[in-house]
This record gives C-alpha cells, structure tokens and sequence, in this order.
C-alpha cells in the first residue's frame, strides 16, 4: 500500500529522523513502536505531508510517488492531544466530520457503539476528558474515506474496556481491506492488536516484520516484545540493513 525510502527530517544539528525505509502492507494493522523522543510523531507528519522532510520518497499503489500535496487523498491523519471545536456539542462535531467526509450513515453508527459515543452526544468539547476526546477523535478519523489511516497513540487515555473494543475493531476493518498505522508507545498493546511493527529509536528504523520475525532476528524466540526492541537497540549486528 506504501513504500516510505529513506525519510530523513533534521531540525538544526539534530535528526529526527535518519533514512527511514519500511513497508506499508494492504490491510494490516502495522504498529510504530519506539521510546519518547524516537521520531514517531515527526514519522506521521511527514508523511502526511504536514512536515517537510529533508529527503526521502513515499509511493503509494503501483509504486506511484506521493508528494506531500496529494497524500491527503490516500491517507488520513489523527494527531495525538489535539482539541478541535472546544465550545461545539459532541453530536455536533461527530455529524459535521461524517457529513464532511459522506460517511453512511449505517456506518456512524457502528462506529458510535463501538466507541461508546452516544453517551458523549450532549456534551461539548472542550468538558470533555482526555479519554472521551480521544473517543470522539477515533470516531472522526473512523469515518475518513481514505484507505490508509495513520493514528498517533490511539489507545492512550481510553480505559480497559473501550480499549479492548477499538482493538477487536481495528483488526475487523483491517481483515476488509483498511490499513492501519499505529504509533503506539506501550508495547504490550502493540503486540496484542498489530499484525506487523516498525521499530523505531533516535529517527532510526531498526526493523520491520511480525512479532515472531523480530524475536528471530533477535534470537529471543519467547521473548516479550519488549525484551525484543531492547535487543536490538543494544546490538547493532542484529539490525535491518
């Protein structure tokens, strides 16, 4: 679905990202993993075409390059901790954004139940918790029309239960066709809901390939991911490339 070479993004002396290349596979559910500070919120917007970069390529479907102007047509971007329509009711901001990108309304609704959005409808945006937000904002980017759908730290602020549910969800829309790229700071969610992961430290990719390929390059067959991303931080011989 995406092929990203060599991304490079530097900000004076320092790389945020350093010749980042990896794949973006058809209806998968691929997952950025990586510490604060590693490039991953600097990754989704470069790639959105909201930043910059330096140097580097995305091409999307039959290897056509996407410039940043055109990705907005392939690819839809949540950023984390944003705050759209402080003063706006829920169920205002929920059917402007579906209304916006011609959702069905068939589907708005499976959205809301899955997220739980019903009970949210009366309240405005800016009364809201950090986790109702979030909620709020999944259902936004749910109803996008683009076939690639990037979130930054979706889970983060949503209980146990809501969480559970986006995952059940987003392996469900995966398996008909949507791709999903996930930036997500717990590992431990990342590797129950991805299909595939990117690891990523200080702008670099490490290595891309599923749960069982990276412990195997890591020679941890067992081992949590976790264990897994800090092998491969350590020793450079076990890296991509």
């Amino acid at each position: 679905m995406l092929s990203v070479r060599g991304l490079t993004k530097r900000f004076g002396a320092v790389f945020a990202l350093r010749d980042a290349s990896f794949d973006v596979g058809a209806g998968e559910v691929l997952g950025l993993i990586g510490p604060n500070g590693a490039g991953k919120s600097t990754l989704f917007r470069c790639l959105a075409g909201l930043l910059a970069a330096d140097t580097g390529e995305v091409h999307g479907d039959k290897g056509v390059e996407l410039e940043p102007s055109d990705r907005a047509s392939a690819l839809f971007f949540l950023p984390d901790g944003i705050a759209p329509w402080r003063d706006e009711f829920v169920d205002w901001t929920l059917d402007f954004a579906a209304d916006a990108f011609r959702a069905e309304r068939a589907w708005r609704g499976e959205v809301g139940e899955v997220l739980r959005l019903p009970e949210l409808s009366r309240r405005r945006m800016g009364e809201l918790s950090k986790g109702q937000r979030k909620r709020v904002l999944l259902g936004i980017a749910l109803c996008a029309p683009q076939r690639v759908t990037l979130m930054d730290e979706p889970f983060d602020g949503l209980d146990l239960r809501h969480a559970r549910e986006l995952a059940r969800f987003f392996t469900a829309q995966a398996r008909a066709g949507h791709t999903l790229f996930l930036s997500i700071h717990s590992m431990h969610d990342a590797a129950k809901v991805c299909d595939r992961l990117v690891l990523l430290n200080e702008g670099r990719v490490l290595a891309e390939g599923t749960l069982d390929e990276l412990r195997a390059r890591a020679g941890q067959p067992s081992a949590a991911l976790e264990d897994v991303f800090l092998s491969l931080t350590e020793d450079p011989s076990l890296r991509s490339g």
